[in-house]
């Protein structure tokens, strides 16, 4: 059965969050979490049951691209090689509502990169419960959007998600009304931009 987890949303309890941080390192936790664009489904990088369980629960295969949902601009270089064309850019556009999907660098497990391309998403949400859980954690959380088969946008409603999936996730976290509105997605693992979906973040600034 899931652990409800009632945060404030300006201010998450420190307490708390350090639970959710023991119960994602020491238990293998997968976590239901709230961000700036609806619920998503995150567990430690190195979590190889969690991966498994986020395909299971979407309906998804192995070509699936997996998001690293980072604190800052700093921690997202550590796992993603960024050519200084994209360097200025993407930190301009960061912490925002856009995903971007880039070469990952040896410190991502090749399970958690795309087959063929190497690449992985990575974003860094503008939310106060998930920058501050990112900072305490200190690495970032392997993601994907909370979207069930069948559906076509991500859930927000976390007493609805915690009767859904109460024996298929570990933790649902909750801190006040969260809306639907998926990121920007930006392919950026050849030389230019290419906008693979557009979102809440404005795509002129990565159109030709």
């Amino acid at each position: 059965m899931a652990r409800f987890v009632d945060l404030h949303p300006e201010n998450p309890q420190a307490r708390l969050i350090q639970q959710v941080v023991d119960a994602l390192r020491d238990d293998d936790a997968l976590i239901a979490y709230p961000t700036d664009s609806g619920y998503a489904l995150g567990c430690r990088i190195g979590n190889g049951d969690g991966r498994d369980r986020m395909l299971r629960i979407r309906d998804l295969d192995d070509r699936h691209h997996f998001t690293l949902v980072c604190h800052d601009f700093a921690q997202l270089g550590q796992f993603v090689h960024i050519s200084n064309a994209a360097f200025r850019a993407i930190k301009a556009a960061t912490p925002g509502p856009y995903t971007f999907i880039l070469p990952g660098t040896p410190e991502v497990p090749r399970r958690l990169l795309h087959p063929k391309k190497r690449t992985v998403g990575v974003r860094i949400p503008d939310h106060v419960l998930v920058q501050t859980l990112l900072e305490a954690l200190g690495e970032p959380l392997l993601s994907t959007t909370l979207i069930l088969p069948g559906e076509a946008e991500a859930r927000t409603d976390s007493w609805g998600i915690k009767e859904d999936l109460d024996h298929q996730v570990d933790l649902v976290l909750e801190c006040g009304d969260v809306i639907a509105q998926p990121t920007t997605v930006i392919d950026w693992s050849d030389d230019a931009p290419e906008v693979v979906r557009a979102g809440a973040g404005d795509t002129a600034r990565f159109e030709a």
